[in-house]
């Protein structure tokens, strides 16, 4: 057996705190327990000083997330930020406190407009303060490749004696390239007096597209953590991809001698599980969970594959849990066999959550000639990850055409209560979305709007992402459907039920009084 390398997973903090990937509590939780399937060794939940909502979020998994993963919380150097971490934290079975401060000069002067001896100082504290509330105390020198390395090295001594069990080396703007990083690591490894007694750990940006390998040559020059995010997402160009790490330390354990803790079968349905919540896809060559990673076109590349996969995969698609096979499943299938495919496919629900997924499944079948996998993967995810439904869509209609004003008829179910609106407008999306306005009361200005389609076929399940702007806040909704415009209604009114189920919205007591003065 290798030697371990741990996982330290910030996707719901570093990954999360990036534009357009904000998750809420119960977002951050259902992220949180895939991410405790896929075994990561520690999970930063978020930053608790932040805000209330990420200081409750990382409270939420602290106390539901157990047998696991280490949970940790991130704050600066300062008193009130390490009291407001361990707040949240205390209910973890293992927590974390993890402190930063920058110690390169171009921040020290301009951002912390502070001096080197004052870092050194607010360092010690920090740690000191942290370790009295548990002792697992991670410290970050950020910004610790543009460092002068002396003034590193005497930081990271200093951060050792006051008691941190963890060292963290961040390349934090992506400026650093691997044999450079490496070294910085390695001269760090024989310079600092009792250095062995604690972690070291890597924490690699891309902004050069080089944060895998930096963090990859780091592990070679000694660190024993590096600190990653699912589907590589973070700060500007984002952070090392953790699926990229742990395959590329799988693939090619004849040369690095390396393991993970990581289940590598569950690495797809996390990816997929992130695009699902935050409505952004990766990108089709993306490596290990992209849509083309494990696609051949190419006639002679499809000729050796079918001769031999090794061919042209370097590692198998079940590996890291891309569905392969074909769903079998059709329109006679009951509900057992229904239960069965998804437990072959790692997916294990509750009866009430199996019941509305099976409805969905049967009615996708009366509708589309081929059921694939990744339909159902779709399927499952929308109904599983879908808030209480206020509203239910119970018809849609709408005309369109060349020469016509596009409209559309739309009735909703609201508890025992059916409410009908039309509308009119640029399409039918545009049309259906106002009479849904008007039911509502919840006026939705669309910000991005995506489409995919889940499989090939002119049969295959459209998927629609919607990013839209409720009542101040920005939501993202999710549908799917064989047709594009019932999938595209289904995203707005995932949107909408968000925002009623997270109190963005009048109760329904209220919403009744208001349609009858109306």
């Amino acid at each position: 057996m290798g030697e371990r390398i741990l996982i330290f997973d910030t996707t719901l903090r570093d990954g999360e705190q990036s534009p357009g990937y904000s998750m809420n509590t119960k977002e951050k939780l259902e992220m949180a327990k895939q991410l405790a399937r896929l075994g990561v060794d520690v999970m930063e939940a978020g930053f608790p000083i932040a805000s209330e909502d990420d200081f409750e979020a990382v409270k939420a998994i602290a106390q539901q997330i157990k047998g696991g993963p280490i949970i940790a919380g991130l704050c600066r150097a300062k008193d009130i930020d390490i009291d407001r971490a361990w707040e949240a934290l205390k209910h973890a079975e293992r927590p974390r406190i993890h402190t930063f401060i920058a110690t390169s000069e171009i921040h020290i002067k301009y951002k912390l407009k502070s001096t080197q001896e004052e870092v050194l100082e607010a360092t010690v504290a920090a740690v000191k303060r942290a370790k009295r509330c548990t002792e697992d105390v991670e410290f970050s020198a950020e910004d610790a490749h543009r460092t002068d390395q002396d003034f590193l090295c005497r930081v990271v001594e200093a951060a050792i004696k006051a008691g941190a069990t963890t060292i963290n080396i961040p390349d934090t703007v992506g400026y650093g390239v691997p044999w450079e990083f490496g070294e910085r690591v390695r001269n760090l490894m024989g310079r600092v007096p009792n250095i062995d007694r604690v972690v070291v750990s890597a924490h690699c940006h891309d902004d050069l597209g080089l944060a895998v390998a930096n963090s990859l040559e780091a592990i070679r020059a000694g660190a024993r953590q590096v600190e990653c995010t699912i589907n590589g997402i973070g700060e500007r160009a984002g952070n090392a991809s953790l699926e990229e790490i742990v395959m590329g330390l799988r693939t090619r354990k004849d040369l690095l001698g390396y393991e993970t803790g990581i289940k590598t079968e569950e690495i797809y349905r996390t990816s997929k599980l992130l695009q699902s919540i935050t409505g952004v896809s990766v990108q089709p060559n993306k490596a290990i969970v992209g849509a083309n990673a494990f696609a051949h076109e190419a006639g002679i590349h499809q000729h050796g594959v079918l001769q031999k996969p090794l061919t042209y995969e370097i590692m198998t698609p079940e590996s890291v849990g891309v569905p392969k096979s074909r769903l079998v499943l059709g329109k006679h299938s009951g509900r057992h066999a229904f239960k069965k495919r998804l437990e072959e496919l790692g997916i294990g629900l509750a009866d009430d959550d199996l019941n509305k997924a099976f409805v969905r499944f049967k009615a996708l079948c009366d509708r589309k000639k081929e059921v694939f996998d990744e339909d159902l993967l779709a399927l499952v995810e929308a109904e599983v990850m879908a808030p209480a439904e206020t509203y239910t869509l119970e018809h849609l209609q709408f005309t369109s055409g060349t020469n016509i004003v596009p409209t559309a008829t739309v009735r909703l179910k609201m508890h025992d209560e059916v409410y009908q609106e039309s509308g009119w407008g640029d399409g039918p999306v545009d049309a259906a979305y106002k009479a849904i306005d008007l039911i509502t009361k919840i006026h939705g200005t669309l910000m991005e709007y995506n489409l995919r389609a889940v499989t090939g076929g002119k049969d295959a399940m459209g998927e629609v992402t919607v990013a839209v702007e409720m009542n101040g806040q920005r939501v993202v909704g999710r549908g799917s459907s064989t047709d594009v415009i019932e999938a595209s209604v289904r995203a707005y009114l995932h949107a909408i039920n968000k925002v009623v189920a997270t109190g963005g919205r009048k109760t329904v007591a209220e919403l009744e009084r208001e349609r009858r003065a109306v």
